[in-house]
């Protein structure tokens, strides 16, 4: 271990790769509940910074405030504990130095994810529960409704490449928290880049399991529904589940080419180098 406060590139690799063989052994059971817990996290991080922003009219300001806000997700997840599919893409790096397989990558994966979802959901469910859509006279509930609409019709290569871009930073905000040795730094180390991926508008499958599930929760409502058509002249009646996989299965894909072209590079960079 170097003598500074914090680590250098070579140890963050050689953290991740150990951190990653202890996450493709962990019990289905644990995995599957730190993933929900990740999920929700992420989720009420995405809630709160739509709470910031729902009645602001100047785009660029609205996401510097959603990118002060949003970090919060991806810190909890970094100090209390939690399995995000995003970052954990980033195991890439124990496949490609032989200490864990594909096979046991690929089931961590699949179950986080999936565990992502459920805790996304968990969230949704007590975020409509709470009332909370009704602030600023059903504006949250329109808003919801507007972002959730706008995702599920990106076009597929938009979605995907920035998944791409989204992923990265978020890579690069779990390896600089394995750079920090303590609370402080590795909150700074997530916030800056998390903030810029949201400030960037990039896309994130698990952030937008939140997005698109609660903007279908707050169209189901008539109230929502017809704030969104007063407001934003939106027809609820496009928002669908089609649309939900239409965003999610290439922003996925691109989150994770993302996420293991940074891990080889790392690898390539830091454990290969003569």
């Amino acid at each position: 271990m170097s003598t500074n406060n914090f680590n250098n590139q070579t140890e963050i690799t050689e953290l991740y790769i150990a951190t990653s063989v202890r996450k493709a052994t962990m019990r289905f059971t644990q995995t599957f509940l730190l993933a929900i817990l990740a999920g929700a996290f992420i989720a009420l991080g995405a809630a709160a910074s739509s709470v910031a922003i729902h009645t602001m009219d100047n785009v660029g300001l609205a996401r510097l405030i959603a990118g002060c806000v949003f970090p919060t997700g991806l810190i909890l997840i970094m100090v209390v504990g939690g399995e995000l599919f995003t970052g954990n893409c980033l195991m890439v790096e124990a496949l490609w130095a032989r200490q864990i397989s594909a096979r046991a990558w690929l089931r961590n994966l699949i179950i986080v994810f999936f565990g992502n979802f459920v805790g996304s959901v968990l969230v949704v469910v007590l975020v409509v529960l709470s009332t909370q859509f009704n602030y600023s006279a059903d504006t949250l509930g329109a808003f919801t409704i507007k972002v959730a609409l706008s995702k599920s019709q990106l076009p597929l290569e938009a979605a995907f490449a920035s998944g791409i871009l989204c992923n990265i930073l978020v890579c690069l905000a779990v390896l600089g928290a394995f750079a920090a040795r303590d609370i402080v730094g590795k909150v700074v180390a997530i916030f800056f880049p998390i903030m810029a991926f949201v400030l960037s508008g990039f896309e994130h499958c698990i952030a937008n399991m939140y997005y698109l599930v609660a903007g279908l929760a707050a169209a189901a409502n008539p109230h929502y529904a017809a704030r969104a058509q007063e407001l934003y002249a939106i027809q609820t009646a496009d928002l669908s589940w089609l649309g939900i996989v239409h965003n999610l299965v290439p922003v996925t894909l691109g989150n994770l080419v993302g996420g293991v072209a940074l891990g080889l590079a790392f690898y390539a960079l830091y454990r290969l180098r003569p």
